[in-house]
């Protein structure tokens, strides 16, 4: 999910249409970060029974790449101010092929906690990106055409999550090695191989991501930057805006949102397993779960002409429930119903999030930037309510756990329907900094 974050502002050779040479490039780094991002609903189940985990243990696979942001976000943004944000490009893209190159040890040792280092380094790669890539992207061009140049794009990197879970279950859920007898060696053997198979797409993303960061270093001294107005010390945080209620809730109303999302995305092939739904395959299934982050991509195409007639509150209200009631609908059915119900919910996600995000930061004026902050730094969301989803999937089966994300939604309804009657009008005065 691409989010605005604060940043250094740019423009490449001057302002105007000549800047347009980059953005090909930029499209290309939202679609791989996309891409390796819905990766991780892949990887968790196959590690689910690579160590027999508990959907608690196995959901920690989402705590500790969405704690990145809320330990990353905020010093990423101090960074990518002094250094810029071509060279922050170029570091998150560093960080987040480390991330990946270590699924090759993770994959060695055979330690579950291994692999969770290997996913938290790469989503503190990932956040590095988010606060520098958006703010590059608003610049390179015509400054009236930023909003549709964001809007592209997030869609490439909505067409990395849609196209991630086909790679993901072909390359990794379709592999499934079974030991031969039950010797604890032919285990250890077969467990091997298992953790192997998640290794090899990590290391070709990695790869890649050196590719573009080799690209992008070569690339620096063409784009010129201005340093942002304020610095990013401890008084240039902004959590002072907690106090305005339109950005609190909006803050909050993202972290559920990112949560209820995340929990649907991990728990998805499970679902689709379990003979009651569809009975899928592991692959079967991982091939699915395309249709759910594709529902989020058409959605978004569809939503960018719907919300130009349509209140922003009204909409995300109308969708928020829609999103609450498919997941109701999927616990309290069976078989395709209950399957592709679940599926639908991706397409009621596609707007909630850039939408909340414009909501939550609307009436901010000059501290816009520190309100984005503070509003990704909530997309900590999706490491707490997958792994409280996960606990009551344990404890009262995956239907009932659907119950958590559907709260979810509801809440955001309410933030939506609060905003839509202008209960949360513009503040009259902004805290002073």
């Amino acid at each position: 999910m691409a989010a605005m974050m604060p940043g250094p502002r740019a423009s490449a050779d001057g302002e105007g249409g000549g800047n347009t040479w980059l953005l090909p490039f930029m499209l290309a780094l939202f679609f791989a970060w996309g891409l390796a991002t819905v990766l991780v609903d892949i990887v968790t189940p196959k590690l689910k029974s690579l160590f027999d985990l508990s959907y608690t243990e196995a959901t920690l696979t989402q705590f500790c790449f969405f704690a990145a942001y809320a330990l990353i976000s905020l010093p990423a943004g101090a960074m990518v101010t002094r250094i810029g944000a071509m060279r922050g490009l170029v570091v998150g893209l560093v960080v987040m092929a480390a991330g990946c190159l270590l699924f090759a040890p993770a994959a060695r040792s055979g330690l579950f906690p291994m692999f969770l280092l290997a996913l938290f380094v790469m989503a503190s790669g990932i956040a590095v990106l988010q606060v520098a890539a958006n703010p590059l992207v608003a610049r390179l061009g015509d400054p009236a055409q930023a909003s549709s140049r964001l809007t592209l794009a997030q869609t490439f990197n909505a067409l990395g999550t849609t196209i991630g879970p086909v790679i993901g279950a072909w390359t990794i859920l379709a592999h499934t090695v079974t030991p031969t007898g039950t010797d604890p060696a032919a285990l250890a053997v077969a467990r091997q191989a298992e953790a192997d198979v998640v290794r090899t797409p990590f290391l070709v993303i990695a790869a890649g991501l050196g590719a573009l960061a080799i690209l992008f270093w070569f690339l620096r001294r063409r784009v010129r930057e201005e340093r942002a107005a304020h610095d990013s010390g401890p008084a240039g945080l902004g959590l002072d805006l907690l106090k305005v209620p339109r950005l609190a809730l909006g803050a909050a109303a993202i972290f559920l949102y990112v949560g209820a999302e995340v929990a649907i995305g991990t728990l998805m092939v499970s679902w689709l397993e379990q003979p009651r739904v569809l009975g899928a395959s592991p692959e079967q299934a991982g091939h699915l779960l395309s249709f759910y982050w594709g529902g989020a991509l058409a959605g978004r195409i569809v939503g960018s002409f719907v919300l130009r007639v349509v209140r922003p509150g009204a909409a995300l209200c109308a969708v928020a429930l829609v999103a609450a009631g498919l997941a109701v609908l999927a616990a309290s059915s069976t078989g395709t119903l209950a399957g592709w119900a679940l599926i639908a919910v991706g397409l009621a996600n596609a707007i909630q999030f850039p939408t909340i995000f414009a909501l939550a930061i609307e009436g901010l004026g000059e501290r816009t930037a520190q309100g984005a902050g503070i509003v990704c730094v909530a997309i900590v969301g999706g490491a707490i309510v997958p792994v409280a989803t996960g606990a009551l999937a344990d404890g009262f089966g995956l239907a009932v756990a659907l119950a958590l994300p559907a709260l979810c939604y509801l809440c955001i309804a309410g933030f939506a329907l609060a905003h839509a009657r202008d209960a949360l009008g513009r503040p009259a005065a902004l805290p002073a900094e």
